[in-house]
């Protein structure tokens, strides 16, 4: 797949939540790229601010591609909320291999954080497609206003009853199910029982992903090559 290099008009900015914000370029009909890709953006301001972050949206959403950033006191961050539609921006992409495998009928997904985006992709990707793939995604945050894609995930689900979603909160909210803590081994033992027999797709703060990693492999007895890793950079 060939690296695209273009210069894209912003399209639409999305709040997502109180500190999160979704970036919509405008691409033409057909766009180059896999669920769960990232790409690099460059923002023209007085010094160069770039960043690679993973691409929000999936190939089956037209017209646009979406990138998703929590925002931060990073130069880049600041930059990025003055952004207005019909800024301009460079984009380099697709890049990573953090994508569906071929044959796969069983994955998981275990996440923290903006590291949601590309999970976000891949799994709107599956249920556009409606690919016979079954889905387990766990997902941890600090409290329910930090859940990003929360409402798209809930569609997701009515259209695809292979996608199960557990919430993982460090503080419980009574308004949504969710489990307390943090991702650990019962957390995964209870909610994907079949975890032996998935691929796990992991994507979130570094020190989550090594984690995580070490949970399947050495306390589930994963095997290693059925763990793929992202080491989130969008921050």
């Amino acid at each position: 797949m060939a690296i695209n290099n273009a210069e894209l008009r912003v399209k639409e900015i999305i709040p997502r939540t109180y500190n999160v914000k979704s970036v919509r370029l405008e691409v033409g009909d057909i766009v180059d790229y896999k669920a769960g890709q990232f790409l690099c953006v460059t923002l023209k301001t007085e010094k160069e601010c770039k960043r690679y972050l993973s691409i929000s949206s999936s190939p089956t959403e037209t017209g646009y591609i979406e990138f998703t950033k929590k925002i931060t006191e990073s130069d880049f961050s600041q930059a990025l909320v003055n952004l207005q539609p019909g800024d301009w921006l460079n984009i380099q992409y697709p890049l990573g291999n953090f994508t569906l495998k071929d044959g796969d009928s069983k994955i998981a997904f275990l996440s923290g954080g903006i590291g949601i985006t590309p999970i976000r992709s891949i799994c709107k990707y599956c249920v556009d497609k409606k690919l016979d793939i079954d889905i387990a995604l766990i997902y941890a945050n600090r409290s329910e206003r930090d859940i990003v894609f929360k409402e798209d995930f809930q569609q997701m689900r009515k259209h695809y009853p292979k996608l199960k979603v557990v919430q993982v909160l460090s503080e419980p909210s009574e308004n949504i199910s969710c489990k307390a803590g943090r991702i650990n081994s019962q957390i995964i033992k209870e909610e994907i029982s079949d975890y032996l027999s998935r691929r796990f797709y992991l994507c979130g703060p570094p020190a989550m992903v090594e984690a995580m990693q070490n949970i399947l492999t050495q306390e589930l007895s994963l095997p290693k090559e059925l763990v793929v890793t992202e080491n989130f950079q969008g921050y």
